[in-house]
């Protein structure tokens, strides 16, 4: 443990990042509650349910279309190959020996291209997921740092992150959908309303469509930063051993080249890809904070 660091539980770091995950997809729910509000006080109470079911719709099948195909749709675009078992032999060792320590089962194990670190972990269940690493890992990692990363990916897995973010983008995405139709329908529908679509009405539902989609998009990353704390801490309870997670991560913050990877697979990463984005728009918490926490495991 780091001096002068108070002693953290990895368990109790994994409760409380669970807390503030839900929490913050409840108050995703209410933006879409408040929306909905806004929108009927604007406009007759139907034309909400109308655009409502019509982006859930939309966004639902969407959503659900990438959610099922996740790993397919990840693994081609990061140019992804099965890892060979001769050859990548630590590779396999490494996840074996953590499908053990979770209690899950062994995930379909790949490699991508690239000198960075880095790793990702997809699927939308323990017995369909896939765990890919770059060849940056396999060849800066040792056997603790490794299984350390492997560790938090599992975490992952073990935690259904994937099936919990594509609920989140799903109502996301919805609220986004209608915000959209509410500001089109503005702009090119009947302006000359009466009663409760007055002025005052329609500017307020004007300014909830356009901050409503950037608020929570704001709560949508921090629920992956929420997300990646408790998958560091379950690597911890998994290894038993925060060194290995640790210099992981300090290798990874001596790295300074950029990896180039699509937008969509970004947020899966074991840390964070651009390297050019900070504070609230960050999926990723800092390298920083991660490593003070896991010190004071």
């Amino acid at each position: 443990m780091a001096k002068g660091i108070e002693k953290i539980s990895f368990h109790d770091q994994i409760a409380r990042n669970k807390w503030r995950s839900f929490f913050l997809v409840i108050i995703v729910f209410i933006v879409l509650i408040a929306l909905g509000y806004v929108i009927s006080l604007a406009f007759d109470p139907g034309y909400f349910f109308i655009i409502m079911i019509i982006a859930t719709i939309i966004s639902l099948l969407y959503v659900m279309l990438t959610y099922y195909n996740s790993d397919k749709i990840a693994l081609a675009s990061v140019g992804a190959k099965k890892a060979d078992k001769i050859l990548h032999r630590n590779l396999y060792i490494a996840v074996e020996n953590m499908s053990i320590a979770s209690g899950l089962p062994m995930p379909q194990v790949y490699v991508m291209p690239g000198n960075q670190i880095n790793a990702f972990a997809t699927g939308h269940n323990p017995k369909n997921a896939v765990i890919c690493v770059t060849e940056g890992a396999l060849a800066k990692l040792n056997k603790q740092e490794l299984e350390g990363v492997i560790g938090h990916e599992m975490s992952h897995i073990a935690n259904y992150d994937i099936r919990y973010m594509t609920t989140v983008a799903v109502v996301v995405g919805a609220i986004s959908i209608i915000s959209q139709m509410v500001l089109r329908s503005m702009w090119y529908g009947n302006r000359d309303r009466e009663g409760k679509s007055n002025i005052i009405f329609l500017l307020i539902a004007i300014v909830f469509a356009i901050l409503a989609p950037i608020v929570v998009m704001l709560v949508q990353f921090a629920i992956s930063r929420k997300r990646e704390f408790m998958a560091d801490a379950g690597s911890v309870q998994f290894t038993r051993y925060p060194p290995g997670l640790i210099g992981a991560l300090k290798k990874i913050k001596g790295e300074y080249e950029p990896m180039k990877v699509p937008d969509a697979v970004k947020p899966l990463f074991f840390s964070d890809t651009s390297r050019k984005i900070s504070g609230l728009f960050q999926t990723h918490p800092p390298i920083d904070e991660r490593i003070k926490i896991l010190e004071a495991m």
